[in-house]
């Protein structure tokens, strides 16, 4: 129905933006019926949640990253970009993009998704 492909630089150096992309392929009306998240996994922290966005414009933050993320769905609504700004090596992580039907109200409830991408590893070097 539905697959999510992220896609990113693998390496940037800190204090620079990272840019992530997840292209939605899959049935429209679908996709335009979800939020979509950006959540990472690191080794030490596990799963966080950084930012979603609905087509209709709608975004969330969360409170960890709202100073330095923006997540923003293309006009033609295929994909989803996320910038980090200022990031430092504790951003080294492996990033998810995540369809959820519902808007959470809590943090833990964007974990709750119908459909997860397979990751991109980011790596920021010092």
């Amino acid at each position: 129905q539905v697959q999510l492909q992220e896609s990113g630089p693998g390496l940037v150096s800190s204090s620079q933006t990272l840019t992530l992309t997840c292209i939605a392929h899959g049935a429209r009306r679908i996709i335009e019926r979800h939020y979509c998240s950006w959540i990472r996994q690191t080794p030490g922290k596990g799963l966080e949640w950084i930012a979603s966005a609905h087509v209709s414009g709608m975004t969330d933050y969360s409170p960890d990253f709202k100073n330095r993320a923006s997540i923003s769905w293309d006009t033609a609504q295929t994909h989803v970009t996320l910038h980090l700004r200022s990031v430092t090596p504790n951003d080294t992580a492996l990033y998810y993009c995540a369809l959820k039907k519902d808007r959470s109200t809590t943090v833990s409830g964007w974990f709750d998704n119908n459909y997860w991408g397979r990751g991109t590893q980011v790596t920021v070097s010092s």
